[in-house]
C-alpha cells in the first residue's frame, strides 16, 4: 500500500467545510446566549422589578446600618418637647444633659444641624434654613400643614402636601411637620448605646474611667462587683440584646456540630454496606445507595420544615435536618473512598491473623481517615452557615433573631451586628477546621 493512501488527504472542500462550521458556531452560540438572556429577562419579570425598585430606600437602610439618629420632637397635642436617641422613651435626654447642638427654651427649640442647616421650632411653627436654597416654613394647623417655600422650583428632596412637610436636603438631616408633631432627625456615625444602655451608670464613660471603676473597691451596686456589673449591663442591654444573641449563636454552632457528628457516625457504617468491595450482596448495596440518594435528594430546608411540623420549633429540628441530609452525602463520599482503598494494606493486616473488625480498624480506616476528617470538617463549616438559614425558618438560633430584626427598618443596625457576628463565627470555624486538618492529617 502506498504512502499516499495511508495519509489523509485534505482538500479545499474539507477546509471550507470546517471554516463554515466554525463560522456557524461563532454566530449561533452568541445568538443562543442572547436569546436565553432575553427570555429570562422577561420570564423572571426583571422590568417590573426594576420599576418597583427603591434605591433611595436601600440607601437609607444602608445608612441606618452604620449610623443612628437623634430625634428632636415636639408633640403638639400634648405640648411636649423631647430629645431622644432613635425616638425612644428610655433613651430620652434630660434638660440638663441635652446635646450641645440643641438649645431648648421652655417648649421651643433651636437646632443646629451643622454646615449652616438651622431649625427653629416656636409653638406650632417650624422654620428650616437650608444653605443655597432658603428658609422653609411649616406651620401645623388643625387641618394639616401650611407651607411657605422660597421662590423657584421645588427640589426633589422636599416633599410637600397639605397634610405633611418632609425635607431631607442631605442623607443625615431631615425635618418633618404634620398637624400633630414637628420632628427633626440628626444622624451620627456608629451604633448607639452599643456597650451600655442609656440609663446605665456606665453610659458615656471613657475607657479609662471604666477601667478605674472596674478596679475600684467602691461598688456602684452592692449586689455585684463593678466589673461584673459592667458585664451584666452589657449582656442585658435591651437595645442590642448581647446576651440573647450570644446564646443564639451558641445554639447555631451546637446545631451544626450535633447534626454533622450524627451524620458522620451513621454515614461511615452505612458506607461499608454501600461499598462494592465490602458488601457482596448487590441488593443490599442497591438499597443503601438508594437510601443515600433519598436522604440527600431532599433539601435540608425541606427536612427542617418536616421536623418542625413533627417536633415543633427548636434547635433539635435543625440538627435533625442537617443530620439527615449529610448522612446521605457523607455516606456516598465515604463509600466511594472505601472502593478506592489499597487492598495490599488490608491483606498485610490479615496476614498477621487479625479478625474482620481488626482488618477494618488497622487496614481500612487509616486509608480513609484523611477523606473522613477533611469532609466532616468541611461540612461542619458549611453547616454553620446552613444552621443560620434553618434557624430563620423556626429552628431557633441566630437565624431566628436575624429574621426578627429584619422585619422592621428600625432595627437594621441590629441586623448588621448579627450578620457580622455570623461571619466572624464562620471565619473562626474555617480557621479551626484548617488547623485540625493539619494536626490530624499532615501531623504538623
Amino acid at each position: 500500500m502506498s504512502t499516499d493512501t495511508l495519509e489523509q488527504v485534505v482538500t479545499p472542500q474539507d477546509v471550507w467545510s470546517k471554516v463554515r462550521r466554525r463560522a456557524w458556531l461563532t454566530i449561533l452560540v452568541p445568538l443562543g446566549i442572547l436569546a436565553y438572556l432575553t427570555y429570562t429577562w422577561f420570564a423572571f419579570g426583571v422590568p417590573d422589578l426594576l420599576a418597583k425598585a427603591q434605591p433611595e430606600r436601600a440607601l437609607i437602610l444602608a445608612t441606618d446600618s452604620v449610623a443612628y439618629k437623634v430625634h428632636v420632637t415636639k408633640l403638639l397635642r400634648r405640648d411636649i418637647l423631647e430629645v431622644a436617641i432613635e425616638g425612644e422613651r428610655r433613651a430620652t435626654y434630660d434638660e440638663a444633659d441635652l446635646p450641645d447642638w440643641v438649645e431648648v427654651d421652655g417648649k421651643d427649640a433651636f437646632v443646629d444641624l451643622g454646615e449652616g442647616y438651622l431649625v427653629e421650632i416656636i409653638g406650632n411653627r417650624m422654620s428650616f434654613t437650608v444653605p443655597g436654597y432658603g428658609t422653609i416654613i411649616g406651620q401645623a394647623t388643625s387641618d394639616g400643614v401650611d407651607i411657605e417655600l422660597p421662590e423657584g422650583d421645588v427640589p426633589e428632596w422636599l416633599l410637600t402636601n397639605p397634610k405633611k412637610l418632609d425635607a431631607r436636603p442631605t442623607l443625615d438631616r431631615r425635618v418633618q411637620v404634620t398637624r400633630t408633631k414637628i420632628e427633626v432627625h440628626n444622624y451620627f456615625g456608629g451604633w448607639e448605646n452599643f456597650w451600655f444602655p442609656f440609663d446605665s451608670e456606665f453610659y458615656g464613660k471613657s475607657f479609662s474611667q471604666l477601667y478605674a471603676l472596674a478596679l475600684s473597691a467602691d461598688r456602684l451596686n452592692p449586689d455585684y462587683s463593678n466589673l461584673w456589673y459592667m458585664v451584666h449591663d452589657f449582656l442585658e442591654n435591651p437595645d442590642w440584646q448581647h446576651g440573647e444573641i450570644f446564646v443564639a449563636l451558641f445554639e447555631t454552632i451546637m446545631m451544626a456540630v450535633l447534626g454533622t457528628i450524627t451524620a458522620a457516625l451513621f454515614g461511615l457504617p452505612l458506607a461499608f454496606l454501600a461499598a462494592r468491595n465490602f458488601t457482596p450482596s448487590m441488593f443490599l448495596r442497591f438499597g443503601v445507595r438508594r437510601l443515600f440518594d433519598f436522604l440527600r435528594g431532599i433539601d435540608m430546608l425541606i427536612w427542617s420544615l418536616i421536623f418542625i411540623r413533627a417536633f415543633g420549633l427548636g434547635p433539635l429540628t435543625g440538627a435533625l435536618a442537617i443530620a439527615f441530609t449529610d448522612t446521605g452525602t457523607l455516606g456516598k463520599l465515604f463509600s466511594e473512598a472505601l472502593e478506592n482503598i489499597d487492598n495490599k494494606q488490608v491483606e498485610g493486616v490479615r496476614a498477621t491473623g487479625a479478625n474482620q473488625i481488626q482488618r477494618y480498624r488497622f487496614g481500612v480506616i487509616p486509608q480513609i481517615l484523611p477523606v473522613f476528617v477533611s469532609q466532616v470538617l468541611y461540612f461542619l463549616e458549611s453547616n454553620t452557615r446552613s444552621a443560620t438559614v434553618i434557624g430563620a425558618l423556626g429552628a431557633g438560633g441566630i437565624g431566628l433573631m436575624l429574621v426578627e430584626t429584619m422585619k422592621t427598618s428600625r432595627d437594621w443596625e441590629n441586623t448588621s451586628y448579627i450578620i457580622i457576628l455570623t461571619i466572624v463565627v464562620v471565619i473562626l470555624m474555617d480557621q479551626t477546621s484548617s488547623w485540625l486538618r493539619r494536626k490530624l492529617i499532615e501531623g504538623k
